[in-house]
C-alpha cells in the first residue's frame, strides 16, 4: 500500500504570509521525499486562508527538490479550469519532474472558484461531465475534435506538450456520492475517497460499489483505490489532544459559520478520533491500527493523510513519525493482507 500526504498550505499561524507558507509546504515534501514516502498532494483553493490556489506551480517547485516521492493535485477543480491548459500544465510537471506527476480531478467542496472564473453553481455537475471528458481525450488521443457547451471547440488540434513514457495519470477524487463513484468505475479511472467525518466502515459499500463499476465498464479490477483523511500523529496523546485538537476544531468552525453547520461538540470530537472514526489521531501505533483495518474493510491501494491544521514545525513532527513509525507498521503488516 502507498503512504502519502496532502495539504491545502493552509496559513494556520499568526502573521504568516502566503509565500512563507508555500515555503514551508515545500519543506513538509522535501521531508516525505528524503522519509521514503510515496506521494505528496496539494487541494486547489481560492480563499485567504490557503495559500495553494495554483498546486501544479508548487509541485513544480517540490519536483526539483525531491527525487522520487509521486506529486499530486488534490484535487483540481476541473469543472472551473480550462481542460486545455490543465492537461498542458500536469503533462509539464510531468516531464520535469521524469514522470512523477498526477492529476486528481475534482468538481471542488468549497465553491470559490466558480464565480471567480465566470462559471455558474447552477451547472455544477454538467461543467464537470463535461470538461471531465475533454480532459480524457486530451491524454488519450493525439489529435482532438470536440465541442460542448463551456468553451470554444476544437478542430483537430494537437495539444503541446504530449506526455512521455505513458499516459498522464488522471484520477477521480469525490467526497462519497454514488454519482460519482460509478463514473470513476466505468470510466476506468482509480478513484480517491475523502472521509473527513463519520466513520470510515459506511464508505465500504462505495469501495463495493466502485468495484463493481470498474467490471461493468469492463476495466481492471486492479485500478487503484485511495483513501484521504484528517489526522495528527504524536507520540504524546495528551500533547497531541493540546496541540492539534484546538487547531483542527477552529478550521471547521470556519468552514461551518460558512456552510451553517453547528459547532463541532466535544462528544464529536471524541467520536472521531475513537477506533471507528475518521480522524487519524495519535500516537504512531494507534494511526497504524486505523490504516490497517481501513485496508481490511476496503481493500484500499493508498492512503493519504492531511496533517496541516497545526503550525510547521508541528507538522513536520507529524510527518516525520507518519513516514517512520506508521509507514513501517503499516507495511510490514499491509504485506499479510489478502487483496
Amino acid at each position: 500500500m502507498e503512504l502519502g500526504l496532502t495539504t491545502f498550505a493552509e496559513i494556520n499561524e499568526p502573521g504568516l504570509s502566503p509565500g512563507e507558507r508555500l515555503r514551508q509546504v515545500v519543506e513538509e515534501a522535501k521531508l516525505a521525499d528524503r522519509l521514503g514516502l510515496d506521494v505528496y498532494g496539494i487541494g486547489e483553493h481560492h480563499r485567504a486562508d490557503m495559500a495553494a490556489s495554483a498546486p501544479e506551480i508548487v509541485l513544480a517547485a517540490i519536483a526539483g527538490a525531491t527525487k522520487s516521492i509521486k506529486l499530486s493535485s488534490a484535487v483540481t477543480v476541473v469543472s472551473s479550469a480550462d481542460p486545455v491548459r490543465v492537461y498542458q500544465n500536469f503533462v509539464t510537471l510531468d516531464l520535469v519532474s521524469g514522470g512523477r506527476a498526477e492529476l486528481m480531478a475534482g468538481r471542488g467542496s468549497f465553491t470559490e472558484s466558480f464565480p471567480l472564473f465566470g462559471y455558474s453553481l447552477g451547472d455544477y455537475d454538467e461543467l464537470f461531465t463535461e470538461k471531465l471528458e475533454l480532459l480524457l481525450r486530451l491524454r488519450d488521443e493525439d489529435q482532438v475534435t470536440w465541442s460542448g457547451r463551456f468553451r470554444a471547440p476544437l478542430d483537430q488540434v494537437t495539444v503541446h506538450p504530449r506526455q512521455e513514457g505513458r499516459p498522464l495519470p488522471i484520477w477521480i477524487a469525490v467526497g462519497g456520492t454514488p454519482q460519482s463513484v460509478v463514473r470513476a468505475g466505468t470510466l476506468g479511472l482509480p478513484l480517491a475517497l475523502a472521509i473527513i467525518g463519520g466513520q470510515p466502515a459506511s464508505f465500504v459499500p462505495l469501495a463495493d460499489l466502485y468495484r463493481r463499476a470498474l467490471e461493468y465498464g469492463g476495466h481492471d479490477p486492479a485500478t487503484p483505490l485511495a483513501v484521504h483523511a484528517h489526522g495528527y500523529v504524536s507520540e504524546d496523546e495528551d500533547a497531541a489532544r493540546a496541540e492539534f485538537l484546538p487547531a483542527y476544531r477552529r478550521t471547521f468552525a470556519t468552514i461551518g459559520r460558512e456552510r451553517a453547520w453547528p459547532p463541532m461538540s466535544d462528544a464529536a470530537v471524541e467520536a472521531l478520533i475513537g477506533p471507528e472514526g475518521a480522524l487519524f489521531f495519535g500516537p504512531p501505533e494507534t494511526v497504524a491500527d486505523k490504516i490497517i483495518k481501513l485496508q481490511e474493510q476496503m481493500g484500499i491501494d493508498r492512503f493519504e493523510l492531511h496533517t496541516s491544521h497545526v503550525g510547521h514545525d508541528l507538522t513536520m513532527r507529524s510527518i516525520e513519525l507518519f513516514a517512520t513509525k506508521v509507514a513501517e507498521n503499516v507495511r510490514e503488516r499491509s504485506r499479510t493482507i489478502a487483496p
